[in-house]
């Protein structure tokens, strides 16, 4: 239902994922896009979507929209693969505006630390 949308802004969200380790993003959507799908509320639509190692790893089963947004993502390669090494939280708020935090991995850069520390030793 709200898959069309999302493809449209796929670009744009890439992006915003890709600056989104150096801080958080915010894109205010254009509610005309939703109006014309036939879904827009004044009050907006709400939900939050974890992407951790190429999957979502919360529930948002009672949002379409969120769920649809979820599947447009990781049918991509690019951002399948930005979510396979990077833990994101997308989410979107009543005034249609969609937020993208990078969440790091912290035991991957314990990781990384000790491959270092070996290489150097």
């Amino acid at each position: 239902m709200y898959t069309q949308i999302w493809i449209k802004y796929l670009p744009i969200i890439r992006i915003l994922m890709k600056k989104s380790i150096s801080g958080d993003q915010t894109f205010s959507m254009n509610l005309i896009d939703f109006e014309r799908a036939g879904v827009a509320r004044k009050a907006g639509y709400k939900f939050l979507i974890q992407l951790s190692n190429g999957r979502v790893d919360n529930v948002i089963s009672s949002s379409e929209l969120a769920k649809d947004l979820a599947a447009t993502l990781l049918q991509d390669e690019v951002v399948k693969e930005l979510c396979m090494r990077n833990d994101y939280h997308i989410s979107m708020n009543a005034k249609y505006q969609l937020g993208i935090k990078f969440v790091a991995r912290e035991h991957f850069e314990e990781e990384a630390l000790v491959e270092e520390e070996m290489h150097v030793a």
